[in-house]
């Protein structure tokens, strides 16, 4: 799995990299925008920075630039960059925070908006508290993956 760190205009990839699995930091959940803070953070959190950012990506060892602007495409450019981008059989990460995901007991009780866990598996983020499920959202992200080269018109 990767360690990545998304800059400020990638949000909603970091949400679908943390739902593929791998480690995913989000420049504005750090608080982060400013350019040299955002390179520190990949450096220290030894993270792959992920940018659409021309200039920031070529100021930063290892960075990856990404050029298009949709889900799509970003996920097409980083499936032709290597990355693995399949859901996998367990959720992992919360695609909220980046907290690992923690299996709910069946006796265990859920907020109202998620389902009981005896009618369907559910994980709980220790980080944050959020409950997870694989409904519908699971299944949007999984029709967009994997990539192909189809993606290129956004």
């Amino acid at each position: 799995m990767g360690r990545f760190l998304c800059d400020a205009m990638l949000g909603k990839l970091a949400r679908y990299l943390r739902m593929c699995g791998h480690d995913t930091a989000y420049a504005l959940d750090r608080g982060v925008e400013d350019d040299d803070e955002i390179r520190r953070l990949a450096r220290a959190d030894d993270r792959r920075l992920l940018t659409r950012d021309a200039d920031l990506a070529a100021r930063t060892d290892g960075a990856l630039e990404l050029s298009a602007k949709c889900i799509e495409g970003q996920l097409r450019e980083l499936a032709d960059a290597g990355v693995r981008l399949s859901l996998p059989e367990t959720p992992r990460r919360c695609g909220r925070c980046n907290g690992r995901l923690d299996p709910v007991s069946e006796t265990a009780t859920t907020p109202d908006s998620a389902p009981t866990p005896t009618e369907t598996d559910v994980w709980r983020c220790e980080r944050c508290g959020q409950h997870f499920w694989k409904g519908s959202h699971w299944d949007d992200v999984r029709e967009r993956l994997p990539v192909t080269s189809d993606d290129r018109n956004c």
